[in-house]
């Protein structure tokens, strides 16, 4: 596959940060779920997927000539074909959800990777993935790479179509507890709350990873501590944050005003 080079942009912002720019092509764009669509990318794939729990930089047009970065994590690495895979959500109006919807064959797009802090931690007996579905890819990808231990999902969906799954381990214990948006804003966390509060902790050393919105993270973040979790037992990304969009280097506002 000849692509021309990243654009200049993608290139210096990859050496600021220590990671790689590359012109992935458009394998495949098909809707997985009445929220969920996939996109398949080729080129560079293990390069720029990292581990598992890391993110890509997608630079899209986002109008009038202007362009925009929104974050993915990766959902799969296929080293053999050279594709990684994207689960994005289109629950919503946005260049991202956009460009997933409209994504045809043979199309090109910058992408900057691998991103991201959060990884799995080998260390622990039982791991906690809580999301609303931004976090399926993150979620299942670091599940994926686990042998054993006990792996618990509480996922907020919108349709019942929109509970995906993943292929776990025989070795791994498996709880997933999937809760209807239902007509809640977008940032009430009482459906995840209720969720958690229907799930017991696992024993011993655990760690608990949260993803999706800002607001939410924080209160999720607040019930875990107040169940008994240190503060070193949670790790949380925050994908997007309700009423604001997110910055053009992809990230939610993370000010408190």
């Amino acid at each position: 596959m000849v692509t021309a080079p990243a654009h200049d942009s993608s290139i210096e912002l990859a050496q600021r940060l220590n990671a790689h720019a590359r012109v992935c092509q458009v394998v495949d764009s098909s809707a997985l779920s009445s929220s969920i669509h996939e996109v398949v990318l080729r080129g560079d794939a293990g390069l720029l997927g990292g581990v598992p729990g890391n993110d890509v930089m997608i630079r899209l047009a986002s109008g009038r000539g202007a362009y925009v970065r929104r974050r993915y994590s990766v959902r799969e690495v296929d080293g053999d074909l050279d594709q990684l895979r994207l689960w994005i959500c289109t629950n919503h109006d946005g260049p991202g959800s956009q460009w997933a919807r409209d994504a045809r064959a043979g199309d090109e797009v910058d992408v900057v990777g691998p991103r991201g802090k959060i990884e799995v931690d080998r260390a622990a007996q039982w791991h906690l993935f809580v999301s609303d579905m931004t976090g399926f890819s993150a979620s299942y990808r670091m599940a994926e790479s686990l042998e054993s231990g006990e792996a618990t999902f509480i996922f907020e969906v919108d349709h019942d179509d929109d509970a995906r799954t993943a292929r776990l381990s025989d070795g791994l214990a498996v709880k997933a507890v999937f809760v209807a948006h239902e007509d809640r804003a977008r940032h009430d966390p009482a459906g995840l709350l209720r969720g958690l509060a229907d799930v017991n902790l696992g024993s011993g050393h655990g760690r608990a990873y949260l993803f999706g919105e800002f607001a939410v993270n924080k209160v999720l973040r607040a019930a875990l501590l107040d169940r008994g979790l240190s503060d070193e037992q949670i790790s949380h990304k925050h994908f997007w944050r309700q009423g604001r969009a997110n910055a053009d280097h992809g990230e939610p506002d993370k000010n408190e005003v």
